[in-house]
């Protein structure tokens, strides 16, 4: 009698083992069964056909030409150059970078059209949070005061003689507004920099005050766009170089246009010839834009919501974000990893782009970086299906982001005329996504030839700047005769 007794409750034993195994596949089943309809329905929206490129590309011109007659979505700054380099410049000069929290110093020693660059010297220092949100003069004195350092050590080693000023232009990360009537030069301070000034106040006129407080024997010529400086880089080593970006952390372009396309700028001068034109296209808006649910979230979260929507595609600011969103979406949705959501994914920015990079660019089997970076966020033992995941979600944002900066560039040509002949145009890039998001930067090269058909890819080119532009523009403006 006891036999029977133990057999049954064995048997009922496996049974409740075997139904709950069976509940477990089930419920597995359905949990990635919704996490690849997430991801499906997200390449889906992202996805960029070279028809929806050209649609991009061709809003890009309209809106160009738009700012271009009058105040848009794309400021279309005009930058007003004596010179752009052309190679053949000759002596010491400096150059000042300032970035979202770091200041780049820059010297060349240049040789003339055989020589180029002889001697670079180069030296970044940090910029104080305290003065991002000081005065202007607090800001100009530090710099000032970092330029006179650097100044001074690179001297050490010139064979300046003639008492002359070393010549200084600036690059910097914000818009900035020369004004023509008043001739002075105004930085829009944005991106973490809250700085206060009066209304009107002078950069250069600001910059060299500080200078001479110190008393070095130098002089600031100009300050401009970050991307001016990707520009006038580019000239120097390649006469056909027709326009700029800067892809990283901010995104922008640049390019030169004939001044009579510009109406909004002849109405005050009638000046012939070429002007450089900085887009500020990070406000770039279009209903071709292949925007999803994560993106509207990202943007709603910012602090600037509805605008700069260009940017919060392609930019090195937000590319990580939007992967954190999609993913913080699955975790919740589908408890891909584990029953409670881990609280470091729910942190908005936690994932940078450079951690995407990381991630999306594992070339190992079974994808060890991914699950390095997913330990860091709080998701250890995670399964080679579940980094695959993740890689392909970093893989749709990246490609959509690339190939949308590419129709922008495509934009560019387009309205250059300059995207479907056989004379070459060289299109200049900086920013730390280009540069070391390998693939970004290729996804962003295939765009270009995929929209181009491959007919007259080979006289687009896209190459990696200097990082000298803003020395390089000291040195084209130190003689104030010549003309581009």
């Amino acid at each position: 009698m006891r036999k029977p007794i133990i057999v049954a409750a064995a048997a009922a034993a496996v049974a409740v083992s075997c139904a709950v195994a069976a509940l477990w596949i089930r419920r597995s089943a359905r949990r990635w069964s919704r996490v690849e309809c997430i991801v499906r329905e997200l390449n889906k929206r992202c996805a960029t056909p070279v028809e929806r490129l050209w649609d991009v590309a061709d809003s890009m011109m309209a809106e160009m030409r738009a700012g271009l007659a009058a105040e848009g979505s794309l400021r279309m700054l005009p930058c007003l150059l004596n010179s752009l380099p052309t190679g053949e410049e000759e002596g010491s000069y400096y150059g000042m970078k300032l970035g979202r929290a770091k200041l780049r110093l820059l010297h060349v020693q240049l040789g003339g059209k055989d020589a180029r660059v002889v001697k670079k010297g180069l030296a970044e220092v940090p910029v104080p949070i305290n003065l991002m949100v000081d005065t202007s003069q607090e800001l100009y004195e530090y710099m000032a005061a970092e330029l006179g350092k650097f100044f001074l050590e690179e001297e050490k080693h010139s064979d300046r003689k003639d008492g002359t000023p070393a010549e200084v232009a600036v690059s910097m990360s914000f818009p900035v507004v020369q004004n023509s009537a008043s001739a002075k030069t105004i930085v829009e301070w944005s991106q973490g920099f809250s700085i206060k000034e009066k209304d009107g106040e002078d950069a250069v006129g600001e910059l060299n005050e500080a200078i001479e407080k110190l008393g070095h024997n130098m002089r600031t010529s100009l300050v401009v766009n970050e991307t001016i400086g990707t520009l006038a880089g580019g000239r120097y080593y390649c006469g056909d170089t027709v326009a700029a970006v800067v892809l990283g952390m901010r995104t922008n372009a640049a390019y030169l246009e004939s001044e009579h396309a510009v109406p909004k700028w002849q109405s005050a001068h009638h000046r012939q010839g070429e002007m450089v034109i900085n887009i500020e296209w990070g406000n770039f808006q279009s209903i071709h834009l292949p925007i999803t649910d994560f993106d509207v979230c990202v943007d709603n979260e910012s602090p600037n919501p509805r605008e700069m929507i260009y940017a919060k595609l392609i930019s090195g600011m937000y590319l990580g974000e939007i992967v954190r969103q999609v993913l913080l979406k699955i975790t919740e949705e589908t408890s891909l990893f584990g029953d409670d959501v881990p609280s470091k994914l729910k942190i908005p920015f936690i994932l940078r782009t450079s951690d995407m990079a990381y991630m999306h660019q594992d070339r190992s089997a079974d994808l060890v970086a991914v699950g390095e970076k997913l330990s860091t966020l709080g998701i250890p033992n995670t399964t080679l299906r579940m980094r695959e995941i993740v890689f392909e979600v970093c893989d749709i944002i990246a490609k959509r982001g690339a190939r949308l900066a590419a129709a922008g560039i495509v934009g560019i040509l387009k309205h250059l005329g300059r995207d479907g002949t056989d004379k070459k145009a060289v299109v200049m890039v900086e920013g730390g996504v280009y540069e070391h998001y390998r693939l970004f930067r290729n996804y962003l090269h295939d765009g270009v030839k995929v929209m181009l058909r491959g007919r007259f890819s080979d006289n687009v080119v896209i190459e990696h700047g200097c990082g000298l532009g803003a020395a390089l523009l000291a040195a084209a403006n130190s003689n104030h005769g010549k003309k581009f």
